[in-house]
């Protein structure tokens, strides 16, 4: 099944939390939080302006990205977990992050 948010709103799909501290403390699952980083899997066409015009949104698919800890709502999609929420709850987009990864 394939899903297409509407409006301003955008898919994202949670990160994995590192499972050790830098001090090498491994993390057991019942004590870790839920990652407020993920990445945009999908995005709606954007919001209506006064004038009625599309707004397009500054996020695109593949984007990483900050979100509040309550922000968005749940869901399911073909068995995996994702998170649907407005633009406006996205903190930013995380840049470099990947390359940050591979070196390290």
């Amino acid at each position: 099944m394939k899903f297409r948010p509407l409006h301003d709103r955008v898919v994202v799909k949670r990160v994995d939390a590192e499972e050790k501290t830098s001090g090498g403390i491994i993390i057991p699952d019942t004590a870790k939080e839920k990652p407020m980083e993920g990445e945009v899997v999908a995005v709606g066409p954007g919001a209506r302006n006064e004038q009625g015009q599309i707004v397009a949104l500054d996020v695109k698919a593949g984007d990483r990205v900050l979100f509040g800890k309550w922000s968005g709502t749940e869901v399911k999609i073909d068995g995996e977990e994702l998170l649907i929420m407005k633009e406006s709850d996205l903190m930013g987009i995380i840049e470099g992050q990947v390359a940050k990864k591979k070196a390290a």
